[in-house]
């Protein structure tokens, strides 16, 4: 059986030392923003966009991706992470469906949650979380983890 791979991006917002994150409505489970990244998006203007549409905020990437003067050519950001997740894993343990997501952190300019998105889940869905609140909840590891090091990079960057 042939596995289906799409490309999706995710947004790590920050503010005030705390990551927003929403409780999946299919899943189950917390996660930050993000979502697939369309046939003429760059990952990172995927997940831009996939953040502001979640959330209404207008995050501001953080990136430190060291440039390369290439006459034609720029450098693009790169993902802090790239995740492979099982997204359809069938009875026989076989996977059909896989995200290979491209991870970006980005500062927030306020945790006022008002999405803009057509079909969007309300600013009752979202929590922000800091790194104790991450570490005491029952959120994926994966996220705990990430969502962390985002807090971390975001505030020295803001430093």
């Amino acid at each position: 059986m042939e596995t289906t791979r799409h490309f999706t991006a995710t947004v790590y917002l920050v503010h005030d030392g705390a990551i927003a994150l929403h409780e999946h409505p299919k899943l189950g489970i917390r996660i930050p923003p993000g979502g697939h990244v369309d046939r003429d998006e760059l990952p990172h203007e995927a997940g831009l966009r996939e953040a502001r549409e979640e959330t209404g905020l207008d995050p501001t990437l953080v990136d430190d991706t060291a440039q390369v003067d290439a006459p034609a050519g720029e450098t693009l950001p790169a993902p802090r992470h790239t995740m492979l997740y099982d997204i359809n894993v069938h009875d026989d343990g076989t996977v059909g469906h896989q995200h290979i997501d491209s991870v970006f952190f980005a500062a927030a300019e306020s945790r006022d949650i008002d999405p803009d998105g057509d079909d969007e889940v309300g600013p009752h869905a979202w929590e922000w979380y800091s790194p104790e609140d991450l570490r005491e909840s029952e959120v994926d590891s994966d996220t705990t983890q990430i969502g962390i090091e985002a807090i971390e990079v975001v505030g020295a960057a803001e430093q």
